[in-house]
């Protein structure tokens, strides 16, 4: 996925962190979801690119 074609966030609306702290639906972890918001795009872009290196977001 190109940077510039990534929506706003990775949220899929899987949303799940039951077994670990990372979601299982977009790959962040839950500190990662909640300073979301907050982050610079720098922040962003370091996030997107290991998620997707780990196969998410998983859209089912």
């Amino acid at each position: 996925m190109e940077k510039n074609n990534r929506p706003d966030t990775p949220c899929v609306a899987v949303c799940s962190t039951t077994f670990d702290d990372v979601c299982r639906g977009c790959g962040r972890t839950v500190a990662e979801v909640a300073d979301w918001v907050f982050m610079t795009q720098e922040q962003k872009n370091v996030v997107w690119e290991r998620i997707l290196a780990g196969g998410y977001p998983r859209r089912n």
